[in-house]
């Protein structure tokens, strides 16, 4: 995108998404019955899959997750004094590095924070989530890259014994992920009868996008250059593009619970992984059985079977092609990447959740929307919003291949209208700031949909260091 480009986006801002309704338990996210489950576990058992990846999304420092401990670090607010009342609790604790806090003492909240934050103690104010100490066993302590590590054996294993992993993270924190995954992976690869094979891939630069002022001028720095930026996770549709695998899992870095509730997380992920390839080979179905008719057949399947499909399982309503044009446009729709993303009950988390919105053309489709995709001032979209039952946990299987084997060009398939801009600052001086289309929302608009429910037990992110209090990370808790 050049920088006129993103100009226009910051002046004239992105077209708002046209809501029809949330996807909703019978239109639009699938209820699966316990026996429907073990079907799904049962197909991704023996459907065949050119290579499976997990794909971690892990990049950037985790500041976010420690803002309100920097906040209280001088002056200790209740979450600093939390954290000091709790602090042996926390898998990261070391009696060297805190000692024996009194929560009382704003001396030894201070002393704590500092301690947690900065690099006179762990540092960890600076450093990535994934090297991060989340959970604490009876004989080790894991990060959530060794958590993620032990998921991957559980579901992603290969006919082989491989489990094929990819971090996407910064260049700067590169050694630290080498020393995490160094300390464990000889460990687990005795332990769980596995082979890593663990890539790290970096958020390509020329992804950045510039930032402006207040007023959308360039913003510039004192050597008189514009300032850019990473244009947030929607850039890593790159990065998942060059995946060598046909069937790929998602999910956050910072969503991974102890190994006790690994039983349920990967019967879920099984489950979705069988929903995608169910799904994938009857798409496939329908484009080999087109490829082998002509005129009236053709246009016959697509309208007694091909269109119900669309509209019944995805949600998709096709505007008025006609006889002949029905045939292209069942076929264009049916040959793109497939997602099969999991939902759990909204229960308040802050995020995205499953619509089903009217695209430019007329028709319809199923998506992930961001709060800041929605017009608050729209009082249609914000009635539709509040009937919302789902929100969306980051939970993804995908299948990345065409159905003669080829690899889809991911980027093909990405909404450029579908970003969005917010605000940050740089040194203290206000700016705006342009976001790719997510990774999950736009980024992933003109792929073929399905939602799936899933259990809340599965989501247990780490959004903010006290979230490690959860009986999901915490032991002791």
């Amino acid at each position: 995108m050049t920088i006129e480009e993103q100009l226009k986006y910051f002046k004239d801002g992105f077209p708002w998404m046209k809501i029809d309704s949330a996807a909703t338990p019978g239109r639009g996210i699938e209820v699966l019955s316990v026996e429907d489950q073990d079907k799904c576990i049962e197909y991704a058992s023996t459907a065949k899959v050119a290579g499976k990846v997990k794909f971690v999304p892990a990049s950037g420092a985790a500041s976010r997750m420690f803002k309100d401990i920097f906040a209280g670090m001088q002056t200790p607010n209740a979450s600093v004094k939390r954290l000091t009342e709790n602090i042996g609790k926390f898998a990261f604790y070391d009696p060297a590095v805190f000692g024996t806090p009194d929560a009382s003492s704003d001396e030894d909240c201070t002393h704590t924070a500092s301690a947690l934050l900065l690099d006179g103690g762990l540092g960890y104010g600076s450093k990535p989530k994934g090297v991060l100490k989340f959970h604490r066993y009876e004989n080790e302590t894991r990060t959530a890259l060794a958590e993620h590590l032990v998921e991957g054996q559980e579901y992603m294993r290969s006919e082989d014994g491989t489990v094929s992993i990819v971090f996407t993270i910064s260049p700067e924190h590169r050694d630290l992920f080498e020393a995490a995954l160094s300390e464990v992976r000889d460990v687990f690869e005795k332990r769980y009868g596995v082979k890593y094979n663990i890539s790290f891939t970096y958020q390509s630069k020329d992804t950045d996008t510039i930032a402006v002022t207040p007023e959308n001028e360039p913003f510039l720095l004192e050597d008189g250059s514009i300032l850019r930026r990473p244009a947030g996770h929607g850039a890593l549709i790159y990065n998942l593009d060059k995946v060598d695998g046909e069937l790929v899992s998602i999910k956050n870095i910072d969503n991974v619970a102890r190994e006790n509730y690994l039983p349920l997380t990967a019967r879920f992920k099984r489950v979705l992984m069988g929903r995608a390839l169910q799904l994938r080979d009857r798409i496939f179905g329908y484009l080999r059985r087109l490829d082998a008719l002509s005129g009236n057949e053709a246009y016959e399947l697509c309208r007694k079977e091909i269109v119900p499909f669309l509209r019944d399982v995805l949600c998709i309503e096709l505007p008025d092609a006609g006889g002949a044009g029905i045939v292209s446009l069942c076929r264009q729709i049916l040959d793109r990447p497939i997602r099969v993303c999991g939902m759990v009950r909204n229960q308040g988390e802050p995020g995205g959740g499953p619509f089903i919105i009217r695209e430019k053309d007329g028709s319809t489709s199923l998506q992930i929307l961001e709060s800041v995709q929605i017009n608050k001032d729209d009082a249609d979209a914000m009635r539709i919003l509040g009937s919302a039952t789902h929100f969306n946990p980051v939970d993804l299987v995908c299948c990345l291949r065409n159905y003669k084997g080829a690899k889809f060009h991911l980027p093909d398939f990405v909404d450029p209208d579908a970003g969005f801009i917010s605000s940050k600052s740089y040194q203290g001086r206000e700016l705006r700031a342009l976001e790719l289309p997510g990774l999950w929302n736009g980024s992933m608009s003109r792929w073929n949909t399905l939602f799936v429910e899933v259990p809340l037990e599965t989501f247990n992110p780490v959004k903010v260091v006290l979230d490690l209090l959860r009986p999901a990370h915490c032991c002791d808790c």
